[in-house]
């Protein structure tokens, strides 16, 4: 995902003049973006977009607005994250890959992990998550399974899955299985293709 893609797919929001005035003032004084980034969704919609899937309006101006930042960025994604709604967290969370913050954000994917919003676990394995450890990583995958959040949200799944992985998988699967209950289809095919590295 690029600031370039998410411009274009808000070129039919419906208060333009607001968010690219909104830009500008992020841009001259980060101090407005709490303001502003709360505003969001009122201005510019909370609907789906169609390009990018999986976007919605909201999220996609608040993202924009983190990368209109000239500096600040970690110190200012944790404040926004921390007294952010859900929305708001998740927005943070998508930004991070494009924002010039190194591990700084790790402890806010670490928190939403940790949560029961299945919209905030998906948000925190995606592309920023290469900066997770193996073992949270792995922990994050596994609570993905065991939400139901589909593994397609998890960035890099082919190349980061291993034999750890596996085994914590086939684990939860024979719990499913003496409870009667089925593993996610996408679960039960990455055990199968993971079962011959741990062979």
């Amino acid at each position: 995902m690029t600031p370039d893609r998410l411009r274009a797919a808000l070129d039919g929001v419906p208060d333009q003049e607001w968010l690219d005035a909104a830009l500008r003032r992020v841009a001259a004084d980060p101090g407005e973006i709490p303001r502003l980034f709360a505003a969001a969704g009122r201005h510019c919609g909370r609907g789906p977009l169609p390009d990018p899937p999986g976007w919605t309006a909201d999220e996609a101006a608040r993202v924009l607005l983190l990368t209109a930042l000239r500096a600040g960025h970690a110190k200012t994604v944790t404040a926004l994250y921390r007294d952010g709604d859900a929305a708001e967290k998740r927005a943070v969370l998508r930004a991070l890959p494009l924002l010039p913050v190194g591990p700084a954000g790790v402890p806010l994917l670490l928190d939403a992990l940790r949560t029961n919003d299945t919209r905030l676990v998906a948000a925190a394995l995606g592309p920023y998550a290469r900066h997770l450890d193996q073992a949270a990583w792995r922990q994050g995958v596994l609570k993905c399974v065991f939400m139901g959040v589909p593994l397609e949200a998890v960035a890099d799944l082919d190349e980061r899955a291993d034999g750890e992985l596996a085994v914590m998988l086939g684990g939860l699967a024979a719990e499913r299985d003496a409870a009667g209950r089925a593993m996610p289809a996408d679960a039960t095919a990455l055990l199968a293709q993971l079962s011959p590295r741990e062979a």
